[in-house]
């Protein structure tokens, strides 16, 4: 910690893109966020962050596949199948399945956005970097960013294991989502997004978005599944909205968390400023579906909500 600013000290030369910057601005936070960014983001995991990744059951994961398309995905496992050989690499050791939209995205070389999240207590870690290596098994992950997060808007739950489902990969959705799908969006509190910039500013990227059940609303545009979010006070950094202002493509996870079925999406978003939209920061965030897949029972996990004590 600084003795003349109180708050922590530079990590390294890191700088926020283009796109996030100019959300910045236009959000008013443009000049303390050139104060914290170099602050709060390193090139390197902390002790403690090390040891979040190595006891979580579950690891987020976002990157565009072949088409460019990004995909947020899931991998799970018993705790330590995530290990960080040293502060600069992350050792996953399962790959995800076949049927999994993400597992098209995992090459050697990808840029690749990783959340780690444990839900019983709410912490929730990030890092961005490249996928170094994949094997038969498994894959690593070379960290050029890492940093933290705050726990608001994540629903506590508890987890346990539970066997996936066997099946031939889900039901192809979109653009307009089937009822089933449109279900599993509405009753969603949690979502995971992720994004990528344009490659010659920036890397890939993907976060957690949370509120009540229903706060991700649905509307049918042209024969478009369109979802409409509010996006709630968080750490202004803008790491999603600034990649989409650079490249309008993004990809959603949801995660029914009582059964483990899986809604992976892909399509273009965009934010919309509006003083009048409920969330408190007049921004919504608009996903318009390209394609999709549902997966039942795809996840080894099943969770319960509870409370914090």
């Amino acid at each position: 910690m600084s003795a003349l600013t109180n708050e922590p000290e530079a990590r390294g030369g890191f700088r926020f893109h283009a796109g996030e910057r100019l959300l910045q601005a236009r959000a008013g936070v443009a000049e303390r966020m050139e104060f914290v960014g170099p602050r709060a983001v390193g090139d390197s995991m902390p002790d403690q962050h090390r040891e979040l990744f190595g006891r979580l059951p579950l690891l987020f994961l976002g990157a565009r596949d072949p088409e460019g398309r990004p995909w947020a995905g899931v991998v799970t496992g018993a705790p330590g199948f995530v290990s960080t050989p040293d502060d600069r690499t992350l050792a996953v050791a399962v790959l995800p399945d076949a049927g999994d939209p993400f597992a098209a995205a995992l090459v050697a070389g990808a840029a690749v956005g990783v959340l780690g999240l444990e839900f019983a207590t709410r912490r929730r870690n990030r890092a961005n970097g490249r996928v170094a290596s994949v094997g038969r098994d498994a894959f690593t992950i070379a960290v050029e960013e890492s940093f933290g997060n705050c726990p608001k808007y994540i629903v506590p739950r508890t987890l346990a294991p539970a066997p996936a489902a066997a099946g031939d990969g889900g039901l192809e959705e979109g653009p307009r989502l089937s009822e089933r799908a449109q279900a599993m969006v509405t009753a969603a509190d949690t979502v995971f997004i992720a994004t990528a910039a344009r490659p010659e500013i920036g890397g890939a990227d993907v976060s957690h978005r949370g509120g009540p059940p229903g706060f991700v609303r649905t509307a049918d545009l042209r024969g478009t599944t369109v979802l409409v979010m509010p996006d709630y006070p968080g750490n202004a950094f803008f790491n999603s909205f600034g990649n989409i202002e650079t490249d309008p493509r993004a990809g959603l996870l949801f995660v029914d968390f009582a059964s483990g079925d899986t809604l992976s999406l892909t399509g273009r978003a965009a934010v919309r400023w509006d003083p009048a939209t409920t969330g408190g920061t007049g921004r919504t965030l608009a996903f318009a579906v390209d394609r999709g897949r549902l997966r039942p029972g795809a996840t080894a996990l099943r969770a319960v909500a509870t409370t914090v004590g």
